[in-house]
Formats: C-alpha cells, structure tokens, sequence
C-alpha cells in the first residue's frame, strides 16, 4: 500500500515539474480564487442570520425570556445593555407566541397576575391593599407601554383612606395619579395621545378625577390635559399650529406638482413652497335690533290703548271773587266770568310695539394664510439651453400660479394688485441635476460580481486549456519518439505443439516461405540461433 502511494506521488511529482512556472502560478491562483469563492458562499449559506425579536425589555423581563432560550437550546444575541435579543430569523415567531404564552414579557409590571402567584390566604387588609395597588399600577404600566411611541413608563396611584364616619361626597378624599413617561428616541405625542391616557388612567381607578391625574416625560415636561378645558398647552399648540401650516404647504405644492407635472412632464418640473399662517382666533358678539317690517320699518303691534275725553259748558252767570286776590286764590289765575257755552276734547292713544332682538356670538376662523410664495423650476425641452424654453409657457406657467395665490391670500383682507402677487410668484428655467439610482448602483454591483465570476470562468477556461495543451503536447511527443525508434522484428511463429503429423507442419513452412519470404528466411535464423 505504501508503495502504490509512493509510486502516485512521485508520478504526481514529475507531472506537476513538467509545467512551466508560468503555468504553475496560474493553476495555484485559479485553485485559490476558486475554494476562496466556495468558502464566502459556503459561509453565507451556513451563517446563522439573527433578527431582533425584543428591545427596550426590562432586566426582569430579559432575564426570563434569556432563562427560557437557554432552556429550549435557542441560539440568541443578547446586546451589551441587556435591554434587547436577537433570535434566528426563523424562529422569531415561534419565540414570540412562546413568550407571550408563558407570560414572560411583563414589561417590569407584574399586574393582576400577582394574585395568581400566591395565595391570599391569611393576608391582613393592609397587605392586600398594596398588593392591589402594585396590580393596578402594573395594569395601567403594561396599557401605557403598548404605545408604539413609549419605551417604558412609571405608574404612582394613592388611594385614600375609607373613613367610618359619613360625610358629603364634596368633602370625601380623592384618590390622586402621577405618571412618568419614557418616549423613545424621536417619538411625540400629540395632544389626542396624552387626553387618552388621562381618560385612560381615570377611568382605571375608582374615585379618581382627571384634575388630580399628573403626565409628565422623561425629561420633567408636564404634558397637560386639554381636552373639556377649551385650551392647549404652549408646546402642543404650536406643534398643531405648525402641522396646519406645513399641511397646507404640502398640499399647494402637491396640487401645483401634479397640474404643472401633466402639462409639461412629470420629471421637468420641480415646485417649492413657502407660506405663513395667522393663527389669531377672534370672538365677537353682535346684538342687533330690527323692524320686522323692512318696508316702513315698523315693528309688530302687540298692544293699542287709545283714551278719548270730551268736555262741554253752558257758560252760567255764578258770582265770583276779585281774581288772585284772596288768600286761597291762585295769583293770576282768571277768576270766573260770564263767557258763554265752551266745549273741549282730548284724546290719547299708545301702541306697544315688538321688534327683532338678534344676539350673534361670531369667532373667526384662526386659519388665514398671511403670505404666500411659489417658486417653480422647469427643464428646458433641450437640457443644455435654458432659451429653449418659450416666453409663452412662463407667462401661461406664471399667470396659473398668480390665481393660485390671489384665492389662497383671498381672506387675508390685504388688497394686493397684480404687481405684488406676480412678485409672489417665480418661475425660472434650468437643467435639473439628475443623481445616479439606486436601480443604477445595483446594476452597477450586478456587472462587478458578474465580472469577478466571469474572471473565475476564465482562470478555470485557461488553466484547463493550458493542461490539455500540455497533455496533447506530450501525447504527440511520445508519439514521434516511438516513431523515431526502430520496429520490432516480430517473427511469425508456428505452433508446432498442436500439430500432429509431419505433412502439417511442411505444408505451414510452404506457405510462409511462399507468402513472406523475408519472414521465413528471418525465423530460420532465429532457429539456427538458439540452437
């Protein structure tokens, strides 16, 4: 056996030197390329790819779904903080519905499921109401956390205490709240969010106000309630107030992209923006008064009294005093005289009347765009010259967006003339400065890796070429030295051994020496010689 191994080494040997140093370079760099392309590809398909299955855990929480894998023989990656872990990507599902279903993932809160793992049996009241305290809490923790925008949060409630003496419900103690919030890193809440979790944590806890609930961040910011009040905090306004602007913005310029996109090209045109809005809200109270006759501008009648009184006298010749001389007699009053029959009337009419008292409570609209801008770029139909793009389609482009602003800046009560809303308005013409794609670097990484394979092929086309040259070559060498050497006599022979008689052998010599003479002559020779 170890001479066959021999023999094959040193014929492997002299094979191997027959090569040119040439040739031997180029069969080691191909045979290396080669097992160093199967060894990535070998390691890529082996590599165990691992996709987070849990961030931001508690360290309760991580040390149980930790103690878990380890006791399924999970394979996992658990990061430096402890707070996430990493599982095979096809085992993500299965690790999630086998940690929920074992009530691993807590969040750090353990809630109701306090009372499950132990027995009450033998509790004073004291311990029991802090137990179901710490469950509350850890309800309301786990119900916070499941908001996508909160990595974690801290529940505090006070509960008070029940009293024996009766007493109004005004007077009764109120239980109170205070929440922590961790937001994650580039996460807000809008002012809807924190009016939820107010409502939230209120209605989870029996006897407890909203006015006695407290929100607050990471950062010590009070987040407010607003909703019932008819006010925002500071922060949160001008948040809304800026997501109004920006959506107003954002539509304009959509609109304008889209219009401007179908006439001139999709790619040809570029459409940029800039507003600012008065966010001033204004309450004002009319009480107007109003005829509901308009014609005569009368109002209703809802009540007439006339009064009418006549007077007569038949003027009789009475005795009187000297006028205004006496003590009881008015000065200058005419005394009685015998002026004849007198006759008086007077009459007195009134008229109620009923008029229209209207009362109109009017808060303007805060929403009023302040100013408007457009600036609007166009490729020219030839790239290179900005003059290929006509007069006549700036003005058209230019006279569209002049509309655009005069009926947004409608109820700004600005009176703006042709020359301040085209001053509002550019247009411009220029060459777009196109960036390579995405779809242009791949294709460009595809040519590279197709290259790197083509030039494996290549060295393995080569180098087999070169060793079936080298195999042809010393085929057709080995073919004229066997040409140049001298044949071999081969002499016929005659089997004498199966011969039977004299006469057979005779007549076998008679042939060859009549057939092949030379042969003949050549094998009596070689007879005469051995003997």
């Amino acid at each position: 056996m170890n001479e066959n191994i021999v023999q094959y080494w040193n014929r492997m040997k002299q094979y191997w030197n027959q090569f040119s140093k040439a040739q031997k370079i180029t069969i080691i760099s191909t045979f290396a390329l080669v097992m160093l392309t199967i060894g990535i590809i070998a390691y890529n398909f082996s590599k165990t790819e691992y996709a987070l299955a849990y961030t931001n855990l508690q360290p309760s929480d991580a040390a149980s779904i930790k103690g878990y894998l380890d006791g399924a023989k999970i394979p996992y990656q658990l990061s430096e903080d402890g707070k996430s872990i990493g599982v095979p990507r096809s085992e993500v599902a299965s690790v999630k519905l086998a940690v929920e279903s074992q009530g691993l993932n807590k969040s750090g809160n353990i809630g109701y499921g306090a009372f499950s793992q132990s027995s009450t049996f033998g509790t004073t009241d004291k311990e029991f109401n802090i137990k179901y305290v710490n469950a509350v809490q850890g309800e309301l923790q786990q119900l916070i956390n499941s908001n996508s925008a909160i990595s974690s949060s801290k529940v505090l409630i006070n509960l008070p205490e029940e009293s024996v003496f009766l007493a109004k419900a005004a007077d009764k103690p109120k239980a109170s709240a205070s929440v922590v919030l961790n937001l994650k890193q580039g996460y807000t809440l809008d002012q809807a969010k924190v009016d939820t979790m107010y409502n939230l944590v209120s209605h989870s806890v029996n006897g407890l106000p909203i006015e006695n609930i407290t929100i607050s961040d990471q950062n010590g910011e009070l987040l407010e309630y607003s909703k019932g009040k008819g006010k925002l905090t500071n922060a949160n306004l001008a948040t809304q107030n800026f997501e109004i602007n920006n959506q107003f913005k954002n539509d304009i310029q959509k609109n304008v992209q889209q219009m401007l996109g179908a006439i001139l090209g999709k790619d040809k045109v570029i459409v940029q923006v800039f507003s600012t809005m008065n966010f001033d809200q204004t309450n004002t109270k009319q009480q107007l008064v109003t005829a509901p006759n308009t014609v005569d501008q009368k109002g209703l009648e809802i009540s007439v009294q006339e009064i009418q009184k006549n007077y007569n006298s038949d003027g009789g010749a009475a005795a009187a005093g000297v006028p205004g001389t006496g003590q009881t007699d008015v000065p200058g009053y005419p005394g009685s005289t015998n002026s004849g029959k007198a006759q008086s009337e007077e009459l007195q009419k009134t008229v109620n009347y009923e008029v229209n008292r209207i009362t109109n409570d009017i808060v303007a609209t805060p929403y009023v765009v302040k100013d408007l801008t457009i600036n609007v770029g166009i490729e020219p139909p030839v790239a290179d010259d900005p003059n290929s793009l006509t007069q006549e389609t700036k003005d058209a482009v230019q006279r569209i967006l002049v509309n655009v602003v005069r009926a947004a800046l409608a109820d700004n009560k600005q009176v703006l003339t042709d020359d301040d809303l085209n001053k509002k308005v550019t247009v411009f013409a220029h060459s777009f400065a196109r960036p390579q794609s995405s779809q242009g670097a791949s294709a460009n990484a595809m040519l590279l890796y197709g290259g790197l394979g083509g030039l494996a092929l290549a060295l393995l086309a080569g180098g087999g070429y070169l060793l079936l040259r080298r195999r042809r070559a010393q085929q057709e060498a080995e073919e004229e030295l066997a040409a140049s050497e001298p044949a071999k006599v081969e002499f016929p022979t005659i089997d004498i051994d199966n011969v039977t008689n004299d006469n057979q052998i005779r007549k076998q010599l008679e042939t060859l020496a009549k057939r092949k003479p030379e042969e003949f002559v050549n094998l009596l020779r070689t007879w005469l010689v051995d003997e």
